[in-house]
């Protein structure tokens, strides 16, 4: 019999020695297809006798999609597309390590406009529904508009920079590295970012919680690499350095571009602070204000008749909604552990 982990009481499947975990490019994600590349997966995997393959996508919403169909047990996403993709499509799902929030990196440009406001009437391209929506809705509020007041037009990830240098484009909300990138054309202009709502973009690596509570081996894993790699990573060494070198690279940019990048980030980098953020009430009144703008969206399923619909755990005890459809965990289980080194 396994122990039982995190999440007693649920029946126990035979354990598994091989997982997938998908990840995509963003300056808090990066860790991790460094850690793949530089052999701190495999180190971690070897310890706890796993095979952890970590695979990186190039389409954002593909790996949230890939991951709530079941063909990965692991995934890198924010706070807000956890509940709006694999938790509202019944997927219960673990948030086994806060990583870091955006404290910047995403943001609100438009086109030789230098004010918000004039954001009014405008078509503004974005991944609908994901946190750049909710980027500009809270945008829009502090400058007394609504969504009605401009035109979202939904757009991949993948396409927005070219999006951006396209005439008919004259507003975007996306995230870095794309940020940079457009804000690097001279007619960019930064009107509103993700530092005017700290803490409220989580970027997060989850879990299956079925899976992880079967195999807590795999918790244990994910938070070795993360921490192994982070501390790496913000190292004013060679070594350090070296690393957030290859990061930038991987990532379209260079060692200067990567630290710029880094400075719109509150990374959680030990296990002690993500411990300390996880357990505040912070988590939950951001929760509670995402799981509000997903219902107004109706994205937490046909069945929702409130924002209630879908119970989310906070690791302070606390439930949000309906305690008996917990389909979104935050715990610190396996970053008290990394903390307390007992890893």
């Amino acid at each position: 019999m396994l122990s039982s982990g995190p999440f007693a009481g649920s029946a126990q499947a035979a354990p598994k020695t091989e997982f997938k975990v998908a990840w995509s490019i963003y300056v808090g994600w990066m860790p991790w297809g460094y850690a793949a590349d530089h052999g701190i997966v495999k180190k971690w995997a070897d310890k706890y006798g796993l095979k952890i393959d970590v695979v990186q996508f190039n389409d954002y919403v593909e790996s949230i999609n890939q991951y709530t169909a079941g063909a990965f047990d692991a995934l890198t996403v924010t706070n807000m597309d956890a509940l709006s993709v694999p938790a509202a499509g019944g997927v219960d799902t673990t948030a086994v390590i806060m990583g870091d929030f955006s404290n910047g990196n995403d943001a609100v440009i438009l086109k030789s406009k230098d004010s918000l406001a004039s954001i009014k009437g405008q078509k503004v391209n974005l991944v609908e529904f994901s946190v750049s929506h909710y980027l500009l809705a809270r945008a829009l509020e502090s400058v007394k508009l609504t969504e009605r007041d401009v035109k979202v037009v939904n757009t991949s990830d993948a396409d927005m920079v070219a999006a951006y240098k396209t005439k008919a484009v004259t507003a975007v909300v996306t995230w870095n590295p794309l940020v940079s990138e457009i804000l690097a054309e001279k007619s960019a202009k930064n009107v509103f970012d993700s530092s005017k709502i700290p803490g409220e973009i989580m970027d997060l690596m989850v879990a299956n919680t079925q899976t992880l509570n079967d195999n807590p081996d795999f918790g244990k894993a994910l938070a070795g690499i993360w921490y192994e790699t982070a501390a790496l990573m913000t190292a004013e060494s060679e070594a350090g350095k070296a690393a957030r070198t290859a990061m930038g690279k991987a990532s379209g940019t260079d060692l200067s571009g990567f630290e710029a990048q880094l400075k719109a980030t509150r990374l959680f980098a030990t296990a002690p602070e993500a411990v300390s953020f996880v357990k505040s009430a912070a988590v939950g009144t951001t929760m509670d204000r995402v799981r509000k703008f997903l219902f107004d969206k109706k994205l937490l399923g046909e069945s929702a008749k409130s924002a209630d619909f879908i119970g989310i755990a906070l690791a302070d005890g606390k439930v949000l909604g309906d305690a008996k459809n917990v389909k979104l965990r935050f715990i610190d289980t396996y970053m008290a552990m990394a903390a307390d080194g007992k890893l």
